[in-house]
């Protein structure tokens, strides 16, 4: 467990609403990320994950309207002033995009790219910039001379160095990692799981690490919080979690994901699809999906609650207890 003064992002009771929208896209989401502490954010597509790190620097859809807090270093984001809040994006968190190729003008120099922030944000000069870019890019394994090249002569791979080096040109004590290694092939995404992890101890920062990946999760996370339909079924110690999923929804995720040593055959998959925002939900959200649900699923919205002799384990789930060895069968097995 963490100490207040060690938490770098505290998350609590976060709601987001959109227009048109039945139900919120996050209904009262809670999460830590602590010092030198990677902690992994989980979920099918539609989840709520990318808005989740993404309210982190208010980077929000129009329109939306939010509830809670997000401290950051002890500051609520939601209650900055412009000021205030550009500040936090220069210097105290910083967010690593999915694209890098949609997050870099392809008509300017990488220099340019990274040193912009800091001159305009941080009076910075120039040639300090500029030295701590070529510092920077050092840091993730490519050279000065990338300085004067444009996103077009680099790789995919190289590209997303470029990102990370730019997450860490005002020194964050955060970084956001939305979906980094997605449009990358599985040797680069290695590279570059590894290296975020190298340079999370080197420069003490925290890192919010989001991905649909459960094997890339589970590599590079000390927890995780498991995501679904605006909501965290299931967080604790990420071994602990894969090792014995205590919610149906982190089984389900397990069992369909792809590993070397599983039977030939079709993946297995989550039957059926996530919820629309244009509906209403009473229960729990997975009840229409799950094997095991029963009517008190559809009928009243399970709690976090404490795993029985795990107590840094919360899972939200009416049947979780006696489920427990069924759903740890399940996960290793179509």
């Amino acid at each position: 467990m963490t100490t207040p003064a060690e938490t770098t992002l505290d998350m609590r009771g976060l709601r987001l609403h959109l227009p048109g929208a039945a139900r919120p896209v996050l209904a009262g989401i809670d999460l830590t990320v602590a010092e030198r502490e990677t902690v992994a954010l989980v979920g099918e597509s539609g989840s709520g994950k990318s808005l989740t790190s993404r309210s982190v620097l208010r980077l929000l859809p129009p329109g939306a309207t939010t509830e809670g807090v997000i401290a950051v270093q002890g500051e609520d984001v939601l209650a900055m002033n412009a000021k205030r809040l550009r500040r936090l994006r220069t210097h105290t968190a910083a967010m690593i995009f999915q694209d890098p190729r949609a997050a870099i003008n392809p008509l300017r120099r990488v220099r340019d790219f990274l040193t912009e922030s800091l001159r305009l944000n941080a009076d910075l000069s120039d040639d300090t910039a500029t030295e701590r870019a070529a510092r920077m890019l050092d840091a993730v394994g490519l050279g000065e001379r990338v300085l004067g090249q444009y996103p077009g002569q680099l790789s995919g791979g190289m590209l997303q160095r470029v990102m990370i080096a730019s997450a860490l040109m005002g020194d964050p004590a955060l970084i956001l990692a939305d979906e980094p290694t997605t449009a990358l092939d599985v040797t680069t995404q290695a590279e570059v799981v590894g290296l975020l992890d190298d340079l999370r101890e080197r420069f003490g920062t925290g890192l919010l690490f989001v991905t649909h990946d459960l094997g890339l999760a589970a590599a590079i996370s000390d927890r995780v919080y498991v995501m679904y339909a605006g909501r965290i079924a299931e967080t604790g110690p990420a071994q602990a979690m894969f090792e014995r999923p205590r919610h149906p929804y982190t089984a389900a995720l397990l069992r369909s994901t792809p590993r070397l040593a599983t039977p030939q055959g079709r993946l297995a998959a989550i039957k059926g699809q996530p919820p629309s925002l244009r509906e209403e939900l009473t229960g729990c959200p997975f009840a229409a999906r799950c094997a095991f649900a029963t009517p008190v699923c559809t009928e009243e919205l399970p709690p976090h609650v404490p795993v029985r002799s795990e107590p840094t384990r919360l899972v939200a789930c009416h049947h979780s207890d006696e489920l427990a060895d069924q759903l740890a069968e399940s996960a290793l097995h179509d």
